[in-house]
């Protein structure tokens, strides 16, 4: 199904009739494979589709979620929060465990190969490039890229500084970076073409001046002249947001400005917590950062390229287990946001980040992360492979392939087996494509005595659309 947010309707695979190109319509047409886990993923794709577009090409959005079979996309999705709301440490031990042994194991492998043929049914005929914001994407069209069922160039857009093992799939052909930090990583874990391409963020995240800085304070009601840190947790609201205001407001560095997404229930608590300026869903994201003097982040996603253009500092702390670490590490190697690990150095990193040289540099560095993009940006590298295709291989337009219904016989068991990966993947989740080593079974025994998934507070569930920011 295609994602709601596609930027162009696709033909009917089956008997569908091309139409003759208008001298006004896009000179081609590129799809772009997320998923609506968080929704960091979803924010990159939105914005590569974006400048694509203005590249003259036809985009298709696609959520890899929707494209599981029997529904599974939301038990995925569902699995993930929960375990990073109830089991924090069972999901440090995915990654981990993942990490090491460089990839997923039989659950993942097997929930993903069962989207392949959907895949690969739902790219639109004509379909030139496929791009890949998330790492289950990107193991699905590798494969198919590799079986030689899908003849045209795949790329892998590495949305974190960090980069996991799973993001680097055998048959994908080019893995594009924001920075040199996270292209090493990738290089290590075996892309061979790796390309250092900048961000993608909306364009209305830019820095500002003193009289926007004013306005931006009026609109939220914020104190005019008291230092502000903005506290952000994705768009589930997780970690330990309410202990990480206290601190903030406790230490006296600055003011607490918290987004809790679409999590109202941590709004009000916090609230009730004499946390004044707590909000739940913001639409003008751009705008409260600049009434802001710095970030203060626990995942390390696109909320933190996001400040980078705005030129606000960046600070991690207390991340989230799993990639929020391995983002803030990378961070911090990178020289544009400082990993604050022992809470006794909270305020006076702040206060050297709201007024201070190491807040200039940090600016600075972050703003120049994006000088590569004003040049040769990802979706102008997106673009180049699609007119002008890959070494060693060449691109062809992509044609629907016909679909073997399985005999009748077999199906029962086709779902059977289906029906078993996704309850294993449903209890450790596969958040950021990241399933356990172990088998089903092994895994679920593994967590299964810390993990209850029914004791959730009202409104925490998560919901497909998730703040990006």
């Amino acid at each position: 199904m295609p994602h709601p947010g596609r930027t162009a309707p696709g033909p009917a695979l089956a008997g569908a009739t091309p139409r003759p190109r208008a001298a006004t319509e896009p000179s081609g047409r590129v799809a772009i494979v997320s998923a609506s886990v968080g929704a960091g993923h979803d924010g990159a794709a939105a914005e590569l589709a974006r400048r694509l577009t203005a590249h003259g090409l036809l985009v298709d959005r696609f959520d890899l979620l929707d494209l599981l079979p029997a529904g599974l996309g939301r038990a995925v999705q569902e699995g993930y929060h929960r375990m990073l709301v109830r089991a924090p440490w069972a999901y440090q031990r995915i990654y981990s465990s993942t990490e090491r042994a460089g990839g997923g194991g039989p659950a993942a492998r097997a929930l993903l190969r069962a989207a392949q043929d959907r895949v690969l049914q739902a790219l639109p005929p004509g379909t030139g490039a496929v791009v890949s914001t998330y790492p289950g994407a990107s193991r699905v069209l590798g494969d198919l890229r590799l079986d030689g069922r899908l003849g045209v160039p795949v790329l892998t857009y590495l949305t974190d500084f960090s980069v996991h093992p799973l993001w680097v799939a055998d048959g994908v052909d080019v893995h594009l970076a924001a920075h040199a930090v996270p292209a090493a990583q990738a290089r290590a874990a075996g892309a061979r073409d790796v390309r250092v391409c900048g961000p993608v963020v909306d364009p209305r995240f830019r820095p500002c001046g003193t009289g926007e800085r004013s306005r931006a304070r009026a609109r939220f009601r914020l104190p005019e002249h008291a230092p502000l840190a903005l506290l952000v947790a994705g768009s589930w609201g997780v970690g330990p947001v309410r202990q990480v205001a206290r601190e903030l407001r406790d230490c006296g560095a600055a003011v607490p400005v918290v987004v809790c997404g679409r999590n109202e229930a941590l709004a009000r608590q916090l609230r009730a917590d004499g946390i004044e300026h707590a909000y739940g869903w913001v639409d003008d994201m751009p705008r409260l950062m600049h009434a802001t003097d710095v970030l203060v982040q626990n995942a390390g996603g696109l909320t933190s390229l996001e400040a980078f253009a705005a030129g606000l500092p960046v600070a991690s702390y207390r991340c989230i287990p799993g990639h929020g670490p391995a983002n803030a590490a990378a961070l911090d190697e990178a020289g544009v946001a400082v990993w604050i690990r022992d809470p006794a150095d909270l305020k006076a990193v702040l206060c050297d980040l709201i007024d201070g040289p190491l807040g200039r540099r940090q600016s600075a560095a972050g703003l120049a992360v994006f000088a590569t993009a004003l040049d040769a940006g990802p979706a102008a590298e997106i673009a180049r492979v699609h007119r002008f295709g890959v070494r060693h291989r060449t691109p062809r337009p992509l044609t629907p392939l016909p679909v073997t219904p399985l005999p009748v016989t077999r199906r029962p068991r086709r779902l059977a087996a289906t029906a078993a990966v996704a309850c294993a993947v449903w209890a450790c989740a596969v958040g950021t494509g990241i399933a356990a080593t172990y088998d089903g079974p092994g895994l679920m025994r593994a967590i299964g005595h810390g993990l209850d998934l029914d004791d959730l507070p009202p409104g925490h569930g998560p919901r497909p659309e998730g703040h990006h920011s």
